[in-house]
């Protein structure tokens, strides 16, 4: 298989993970969900990591992205279950997911990296709209403004997350920084197991929910994703990377059986053209 079904693939699977929510016991906490996901996803990853011997490369590691990393994986967990819960899977993980990019982009903005180009304000500007018109959306469509702030939260998380591995990747190796964070990032969460009602993992769907949430959309997606990113350009990963929210939206959509309006389409269609913008951006 090439490396690009390999990110491919990954996407595919990450896009799951709000519609196996959705088919989990009802009335369990997001809290809870993605506490147990990051559990079991880290706890994966580690001993992956262990197994191959990637964990001891002998290179010391820098406190503060690591630490930053590992608190935006456990706050992405929270942030994305409860969106998704209060907005609907389609429109949760395509805000979650479609905010990502652009605020990285400001993040580096702010700082004086790196000065934001005309394609990129473009993207942004087609983001925003898409974000706007969602938000607009009313009808049967779940949307409200807490879900929809939420997903942003998911979508700052997540940009933290891949700013501060970057960081870390110029001394450790993919597999070995997607391991160490991740497990880090499972203790800051492992607390809230205590605190939560976790009696729906003795059901056989709220089990099998939860090892799909973290064996296949978290531990070995994550694995593909770094095997293929080794070998496929950047812009090509990010374009690929957009099977995510599409598989997202039509697990809702014909799963779940979300309601679409006409404004919502419009919506995720500028969401995807700012994706688009910016992933043909040469990095």
């Amino acid at each position: 298989m090439s490396d690009v079904w390999y990110v491919l693939l990954a996407a595919v699977l990450w896009g799951t993970t709000g519609t196996t929510q959705a088919l989990a016991p009802v009335g369990v906490s997001p809290l809870a969900v993605g506490a147990a996901r990051l559990a079991i996803g880290g706890g994966a990853l580690l001993l992956w990591a262990w197994g191959r011997g990637r964990l001891a490369d002998g290179r010391a590691w820098h406190k503060r992205p690591l630490l930053l990393g590992a608190l935006a994986v456990a706050a992405y967990q929270p942030f994305f279950f409860a969106g998704v819960a209060r907005t609907g899977v389609a429109v949760g993980t395509m805000v979650a997911i479609g905010s990502a990019p652009v605020i990285a982009g400001l993040w580096t903005w702010v700082r004086g990296r790196v000065r934001p180009s005309t394609r990129w304000l473009a993207a942004t500007a087609c983001a925003v709209a898409g974000c706007s018109l969602l938000a607009l959306t009313g009808g049967d469509v779940t949307v409200n403004a807490g879900g929809l702030l939420l997903a942003l939260g998911a979508g700052g998380s997540y940009a933290l997350f891949a700013l501060m591995s970057k960081a870390l990747l110029a001394d450790h190796a993919p597999e070995t920084v997607t391991a160490v964070v991740f497990s880090l990032g499972a203790l800051v969460l492992l607390p809230l197991l205590f605190f939560v009602d976790i009696s729906w993992l003795a059901r056989p769907s709220g089990l099998m929910a939860a090892l799909w949430l973290g064996v296949i959309a978290t531990a070995l997606a994550y694995l593909l994703y770094t095997r293929g990113l080794a070998h496929t350009p950047v812009a090509t990963a990010v374009t690929l990377s957009l099977a995510e929210p599409l598989t997202a939206s039509l697990l809702g959509i014909f799963l779940l059986g979300e309601v679409v309006s006409g404004v919502m389409l419009v919506g995720m269609g500028f969401i995807l053209g700012g994706l688009g913008i910016l992933a043909v951006e040469g990095k």
